[in-house]
């Protein structure tokens, strides 16, 4: 990263913080600069020291470790910058009803919650995820916050190999243990394997917390039909890559996957 976009990368934060003074913070887009860096710790003390630093440079006293610091701060502060910019960007296009909710102090601690945790994400796809439900819990207000909230802490908990089983069953209801592994792996493994051990921990994983389930029958007003168990006489344990039993996800996983994984617009679909 060259001097000149590393410079930008902070001035771009400090020209929206310079002008949120008493008036400005009040703006939608100032309560939402605010909630979103507010969050972060370090971001005061690294733009502080970037200045400060550069002028060290100039001088000829950073430094080489002192520059590593500098450059991998401001590599954060450019990817906060616009990650904040997409946010507002796509919430100040919408209506009036979005507008009064970005403003609202139960947004904004979602906001909070939510940049914190993008902040502690190592991933890419996982700060994704942060964004696009930060967006849409603003634009689409017909789920509690205590669930936003919930999603974010899943965003932390799970890995992005549980999301895509996540989303291979979101797109293929239905599917069985052995498709959604072939359709992820395309190759076989042994039932003794760390790949079957791995496999079988991540279908544990979203089964217990309430993401996936076994496909059931209902009735017409949405009971859950029990199903007759079947003798079986053979030797063998289920297996890991099973193709019998189907999977669905769970209403909530469907509202996980339609909050994180879409970017808000009326009829998205997965990218």
């Amino acid at each position: 990263m060259s001097d000149i976009i590393k410079k930008e990368a902070v001035e771009k934060v400090k020209a929206e913080l310079s002008k949120i003074d008493q008036k400005g913070k009040n703006t939608r887009k100032g309560r939402l600069v605010v909630a979103s860096l507010g969050s972060i710790p370090w971001i005061g003390g690294a733009i502080a020291a970037s200045s400060a630093m550069h002028a060290e440079k100039e001088q000829g006293k950073i430094n080489n470790l002192q520059n590593i610091w500098l450059e991998e701060h401001h590599k954060k502060i450019e990817e906060l910058y616009f990650t904040v910019h997409q946010i507002y960007e796509k919430l100040d296009a919408a209506g009036e009803e979005v507008h009064k909710r970005m403003q609202s102090e139960a947004y904004l601690t979602l906001v909070r919650k939510g940049f914190k945790e993008w902040d502690y994400a190592e991933t890419f796809e996982k700060k994704e995820c942060i964004r696009k439900l930060l967006t849409n819990a603003c634009a689409e207000n017909f789920l509690a916050d205590g669930l936003i909230q919930l999603f974010i802490d899943w965003i932390r908990t799970y890995h992005e190999t549980h999301f895509l089983v996540i989303k291979e069953i979101y797109k293929s209801p239905g599917t069985t243990r052995k498709q959604i592994w072939n359709a992820l792996n395309g190759n076989n493994a042994r039932e003794d394997s760390i790949e079957a051990d791995l496999y079988k921990l991540l279908i544990r994983d979203l089964s217990t917390g309430g993401i996936i389930r076994q496909h059931r029958a209902t009735t017409n007003d949405g009971t859950f039909l029990k199903t007759t168990k079947k003798s079986s006489k053979s030797s063998t344990l289920t297996s890991a890559f099973d193709n019998t039993k189907q999977y669905d996800l769970t209403e909530l996983g469907k509202k996980f996957v339609q909050f994180t994984m879409q970017e808000f617009k009326h009829k998205a679909s997965i990218k």
